[in-house]
């Protein structure tokens, strides 16, 4: 005989349900014969027409999990019909939760235990979704009877974990009838689990933490492995799918910093974890935090602990931005448009589930520190106890209590449907009508209309609660960066805003919310970081290689000693976020200097940054601003490489948003390099003054070669120097406390003035300096007297060296020997020469560089035949031939070193005016390419694997709409100018 209970479920003729078509009632209809003939209860029972048997067919017409467990297993439908629903639950229930128990012969198996918990949770699934379907339950009791049965499954696998240790003597434990009973491992269900509402299909969450003071384990310092291996096998116990189906997924994923920590955590661990570095996620759920396995008084005493982290004592301005801040991680989204239902997520969508969990947990966290009954569970309980105690209206917390729970039915209909953990309704209008059916409509417009209803009114009241605040996001889609677990939402919204790897990138994010880094590890820190991610990442996404900037950009956080001020900074000033942002995604160059050594972004927090211009005046009245305070010897030399690196930075900055140009820059860096070389050259003398005294009538002076001399330094360059000296005629050592010889002395000067520039230290290096360019090149000593250097030059320098000393001037010291240096070079250069000789020899030498080092590729500006050497080389042969102009002597800047300034002064006549005017706008062209590229990624640029900023960079310098135009005109001058360079050679050749 049927159950009555079953025959009064089923009487549903005022609104039955209905089957899904035809085709599926008569599938079901055939299912259910095969069931009655293994199980003769249930033939009798459907052999007449009866509104239970259309009730059994519409039911597995419209779930494919249902109709396939009870084909599996027949006798759980009979049972149904055969017993009070209660009576079964209940006996599953208890079932489940004594699996673990020995019998009169032996303990049950793993095996055995999974198999038990296996088929209990079939058992119940298909009870809940009988009696759901047909309205006997709501979804209250039915997330109330899938919560007991998590309790009794997780429960049972811990006593048996528990046991199995005991008996393997990894564990002594207190009662091994009663294995959980005092033993300090604490099992925590968070979420849905721990406020007793778990979803149909729903993953579980845990959290699991232990304490070592119970006197359960022989040796406490095993206990992360112990109980990490007891995780890993709960973990396969719930979730392993066997021929008997799977228990639970199951997520251990909420505990303390997960990337970095065991499955288990110590309560001590824990409790410092929450106190310094908990996030806000994390108070938010803890809320609904509940022991529910294991020992359940340790858990209660460790939850009592955690009250002050997340319920705060006072309500201060604080404590709402962090609420705040919570809301934007949880759901950013842009203006409320139109609410769709096909695809829609009732759980993360708008007006979905989430947002009204998110509505009580708001208030409960700024309230409940003061207000302990708010400290509720149970949505239904908080959105009551809220109405309660006056903090919203009664009439609020109806309607969402009812909108609650109607989503609740909807999400386990769209779960039942296949037993799958989704929470995203159809996309199809033919699916659609199934959750129409199930839910009792009578078709997908009414089902529409009323879901649309109800999460209009839903995000209405959740929209209203945050309305003091006019910026949500400056994202049209989620930004959910918390606990673990991907928010699909989230990965299309990254998608969306420009991201390739969303996933990864999301992964990333979330290293920052967990306070891993020093940057991020204070509250008030992740609370500004939080805010500012909205415009954060939409920045990001605009730079068009979204993935390159972001993970920069987290290197620069990883070196970063604090965040809150930065942060603060960020989200106020949308130029310096703009600024970074271009960094991170034209520069890879200067982000790596930002990341290893942060403290050269203090300079772009000045607000005159791009105003004032790196003028030497400038910089130098910064330099002495800033080594004012120098203490000894080695605090200066830090102090000038910490100068050094921050102002080329900042002059790459300049460069990069094109506040300044390429000459510009060259010059800026070239001004920054002169006054540091003089300020360590006035402090090696000092040192090497206190040990071995002066030199009698000691001059030195070190002479700038290459592109220093020039002026034409870039972000990368190493500086090719000179030092002479000259000292009294007879003098035969120092007058110290440790005199030497004069060769030594100022060798050492010369080794320590190397030394104070190029010596790696934490604060890095200044310059790589470069002597090969002194007499004799590297045979030569390292310092010169001035008259071996005159000798030298008039009778042993080659006409390479000469052109390298057309671009030679005195950078710092005694100024007599200085201006001695100026006249020597003068005075070489301004030698009649043989023009055409000169200009075999320049050819010569031109056809030697392209042999031993050609060029890498058309970006190769320096080295290109028609490149940057070709125009450097016009004007130093210009110069050499040149006659010297009577007016030299008497000008501020008697020799022009500067390659532009050179051949336009010294290239009259030599060249043709057409070509000097080609030569100098190539100049400038190359010039500009070349000192972004070294400035962005250093000396060689591939255009395939360059950041997408720095292409869009070197198209604006070079004023071409795309890469291929800017290559093309490099093509077109590098032509030009070696048409100019032969022909200008071959003139001066026939004379």
């Amino acid at each position: 005989m049927v159950a009555e209970q079953f025959e009064s479920l089923a009487d549903l003729r005022a609104n039955p349900l209905r089957p899904f078509n035809q085709t599926e009632a008569k599938a079901a209809q055939a299912a259910l014969k095969e069931i009655g003939q293994q199980e003769p209860l249930v033939a009798e029972a459907l052999k007449e027409a009866s509104p239970l048997k259309d009730f059994l067919v519409a039911a597995l017409s419209l779930s494919p999990f249902l109709k396939e467990s009870l084909t599996i297993q027949p006798s759980l439908l009979a049972k149904a019909l055969r017993e009070p629903l209660e009576t079964l639950l209940e006996r599953a229930v208890t079932t489940a939760r004594q699996s673990w128990q020995p019998g009169e012969t032996a303990t049950p198996s793993e095996a055995e235990v999974m198999a038990a918990l296996r088929l209990a949770k079939r058992e119940v699934s298909v009870l809940l979704a009988l009696a759901d379907l047909s309205r006997m339950h709501d979804a209250r009791q039915t997330t109330a009877w899938l919560t007991r049965l998590a309790d009794a499954a997780v429960a049972a696998s811990i006593d048996h974990l528990l046991l199995a240790a005991d008996t393997s003597g990894k564990l002594k434990l207190a009662d091994r009838t009663d294995p959980s009973r005092d033993c300090g491992l604490i099992v925590l269900g968070m979420g849905k689990l721990g406020a007793g509402e778990l979803n149909y299909s729903s993953d579980i969450d845990l959290v699991v933490f232990y304490d070592v003071e119970t006197g359960v384990l022989p040796d406490p310092l095993e206990a992360s492995e112990i109980y990490g291996r007891m995780m890993r096998r709960l973990i396969r116990m719930m979730q392993e799918r066997t021929g008997d189906g799977y228990v639970f997924r199951t997520d251990l994923r909420l505990r303390p910093d997960p990337g970095s920590t065991p499955l288990a955590v110590s309560v001590e661990a824990a409790l410092i974890y929450y106190e310094g570095r908990g996030q806000n996620w994390e108070r938010a759920a803890y809320i609904k935090a509940r022991p529910m396995a294991g020992d359940l008084k340790a858990g209660e005493d460790f939850l009592r602990q955690l009250v002050p982290f997340v319920f705060r004592k006072y309500l201060d301005y604080a404590a709402i931005a962090d609420i705040h801040s919570i809301k934007r991680q949880i759901h950013a989204h842009k203006g409320h448009g139109a609410i769709a239902v096909k695809g829609h997520d009732v759980k993360l969508g708008r007006g979905g589930i989430r947002e009204i969990e998110f509505f009580a947990q708001t208030q409960q966290l700024i309230a409940g520190g003061r207000m302990p009954p708010l400290r509720a569970r149970r949505t239904e309980d908080a959105l009551a106890a809220l109405a309660q105690a006056q903090w919203i209206k009664p009439e609020i917390a109806t309607e969402l209590t009812n909108a609650y729970w109607f989503l609740r039915d909807v999400e386990h209909r769209i779960q039942m449907v296949r037993d799958e953990q989704t929470h995203r309704l159809p996309e199809t209008e033919t699916e659609l009508k199934r959750i129409a059916f199930m839910m009792g409509f009578d078709d997908t417009k009414a089902f529409s209309e009323h879901l649309e209803a109800v999460l209009r009114i839903v995000e209405k009241r959740y929209a209203r609660l945050f309305e003091q605040e006019a910026k949500l996001s400056a994202a049209d889609g989620n930004l959910v960066f918390t606990g673990q677990n991907d928010d699909p939402e989230t990965l299309n919204t990254l998608s969306r805003m420009g991201f390739e790897r969303p996933a990864d990138m999301s992964r990333v994010i979330r290293t920052w919310h967990y306070g891993r880094y020093r940057a991020t590890q204070s509250v008030e820190a992740r609370e500004r970081l939080t805010e500012l991610m909205p415009e954060l990442l939409s920045a990001f996404g605009r730079s068009k290689r979204a993935d390159e900037a972001l993970l920069r950009f987290d290197g620069f956080l990883k070196a970063l000693p604090a965040g809150i001020q930065l942060f603060s900074l960020l989200g106020n000033n949308q130029n310096l976020l703009t600024l970074v942002v271009n960094i991170m995604s034209s520069a890879p160059r200067l982000a790596d200097i930002i990341a290893q050594r942060p403290h050269v972004f203090d300079g772009m927090l000045d607000p005159g940054l791009m105003a004032e211009m790196p003028t030497r005046a400038y910089l130098e009245e910064r330099l002495r601003v800033f080594l004012g305070g120098a203490r000894h010897y080695e605090d200066l030399l830090d102090r000038l490489r910490i100068f050094a690196s921050e102002q080329r930075f900042l002059i790459g900055i300049r460069l990069l948003t094109g506040a300044i140009d390429g000459i510009k820059a060259g010059r800026a860096f070239t001004h920054l390099a002169d006054l540091i070389i003089t300020q360590a050259l006035q402090a090696v003398q000092q040192e090497i003054r206190q040990v071995h005294g002066d030199f009698p009538a000691g001059r030195v002076a070190v002479i700038g070669m290459g592109k220093l001399g020039s002026h034409e330094l870039t972000a990368g360059s190493d500086v090719d120097v000179i030092l002479l000296y000259d000292y009294e005629d007879g003098a035969l050592e120092s007058d110290g406390e440790k005199p030497i010889d004069a060769v030594r002395y100022f060798t050492r000067i010369t080794q320590r003035l190397i030394a104070a520039l190029s010596a790696p230290t934490a604060e890095g290096i200044v310059f790589e300096v470069d002597l090969r360019l002194r007499p004799s090149g590297n045979k030569g000593p390292v310092a010169t007297r001035i008259n071996a250097f005159r000798k030298y030059q008039e009778e042993e320098a080659w006409t390479w060296e000469h052109m390298a000393l057309s671009r030679a001037r005195p950078i710092c010291g005694d100024e007599s020997l200085m201006s001695e240096a100026q006249q020597v070079m003068e005075a070489i250069l301004s030698r009649p020469r043989e023009t055409a000789k000169i200009a075999a020899d320049v050819a010569e030498m031109r056809g030697l560089i392209e042999k031993e080092k050609p060029p890498r590729d058309l970006w190769d500006l320096k080295l290109l035949p028609g490149g940057l050497i070709d125009i450097e080389f016009l004007a130093q042969f210009a110069r050499l031939i040149a006659p010297f102009a009577p007016d030299d002597a008497e000008s501020q800047e008697p020799r022009l070193t500067g390659t532009g300034k050179a051949l336009s002064r010294y290239g009259q006549g030599i060249l043709t005016q057409d070509e000097l005017e080609l030569c100098l706008g190539a100049l400038r062209f190359y010039t500009e390419l070349s000192q972004i590229i070294r400035l962005c990624v250093g000396s060689e640029f591939e255009p395939k694997d360059a950041p997408a900023g720095l292409i869009e960079r070197l198209c604006v310098a070079a004023d071409a709409p795309n890469l291929k135009l800017v290559e093309a005109d490099i093509k077109r001058l590098s032509k030009s100018v070696r048409s100019a360079f032969q022909a200008t050679l071959r003139r001066a050749s026939s004379g």
